[in-house]
């Protein structure tokens, strides 16, 4: 990617909103384009963590492995998303994986010290970056509050509306979903297991609330279904 073009998107993201003309090319400077090929992991646990990383297309899922080895996703990142942020927060190694989904991923690749450099004498960005890593922290303790409060057919019913406001397209009453999730990483983002999501899934179907390929999910109604 050439610089003009990584200042462009620094430029629009909101974490970076305070940056100046000769901040953004400073960042631009310093600042890698990788991309990682599907289902590649970009990072795993305990490698060193002295860069973060910046989203520019395709997607991501960031996750941990449970002590018997079954992943347990903690985000779906969609281009835009700043991951491996850890490490400004005094990470050292990692405590998650970052991997690549259905398509190629392309990311920016910061130093942690050369981002901080340029937090030195921006505290406007260090605040935003405080409040990305509270709002991150905030996020999983829902999660985690979901996985306790809620039963597994309520959490999978969650993630369709949830989707479905994030990423559905409107037709009518009706919401299509385009995603390339497996049933299983759809069981590991809501705490349950493969064939709990294809058995409440096929009862959605036939109770008329849902339709859904290997795809694609549409979602005949969403008032109805939440």
């Amino acid at each position: 990617m050439e610089k003009n073009t990584k200042v462009t998107f620094f430029s629009t993201h909101p974490i970076l909103s305070s940056l100046n003309q000769l901040e953004l090319e400073q960042l631009a400077a310093v600042t890698q384009t990788r991309r990682a090929p599907r289902y590649q992991f970009i990072f795993m646990p305990d490698e060193t963590s002295d860069y973060i990383c910046f989203l520019v297309s395709g997607k991501v899922k960031t996750g941990t492995f449970s002590p018997e080895g079954r992943e347990v996703i903690k985000e779906i990142l969609s281009p835009g998303a700043m991951f491996g942020d850890l490490a400004l927060g005094g990470e050292t190694s990692r405590s998650e994986f970052a991997q690549a989904l259905h398509d190629e991923a392309e990311y920016l690749v910061v130093k942690v010290s050369d981002f901080q450099q340029i937090m030195q004498g921006n505290q406007r960005l260090v605040f935003a970056c405080m409040k990305h890593l509270s709002q991150r922290l905030q996020r999983v303790e829902e999660r985690l509050a979901k996985l306790v409060l809620k039963d597994a057919r309520e959490r999978i019913i969650e993630f369709l509306v949830e989707t479905a406001g994030r990423e559905g397209r409107r037709v009518g009453f009706e919401t299509l979903v385009k995603h390339h999730l497996t049933q299983q990483e759809i069981a590991s983002l809501t705490g349950t297991s493969r064939q709990t999501v294809t058995s409440v899934f096929n009862d959605l179907k036939k109770s008329n609330l849902i339709y859904f390929n290997r795809n694609s999910i549409l979602i005949r109604d969403v008032e109805k279904l939440a």
